[in-house]
């Protein structure tokens, strides 16, 4: 494994996927959801932690939505494995996949 100098932000990770951040830190929530060490937390303080993840994660979780997007059934399954506020997984679905 290389070293990791550098680490983004789920926010701009969203910037650049092109995605939804609620989504993205849905996903991340549980850890076990990407490979272990791709998603970094980044403490500011006592009560203020930044989500972060390394390129390997940002590779893997683009590549994870990609597959999820290739059908509608797959990206309500996707959802519903993923997302555990209704609300959200409403308004994604709303959202039709790319």
């Amino acid at each position: 494994m290389a070293t990791i100098t550098h680490v983004l932000t789920i926010d701009y990770v969203a910037e650049i996927l092109d995605e939804d951040p609620e989504l993205l830190r849905a996903i991340v929530r549980n850890s076990d959801n990407l490979t272990y060490g791709s998603i970094i937390s980044v403490y500011a303080g006592s009560d203020e932690a930044i989500t972060a993840l390394t390129d390997d994660g940002i590779d893997e979780l683009s590549q994870m939505l990609a597959h999820a997007r290739r059908s509608t059934d797959e990206w309500n399954d996707f959802l519903k494995a993923f997302v555990d506020d209704e609300e959200l997984i409403a308004r994604f679905k709303a959202k039709s996949p790319r």
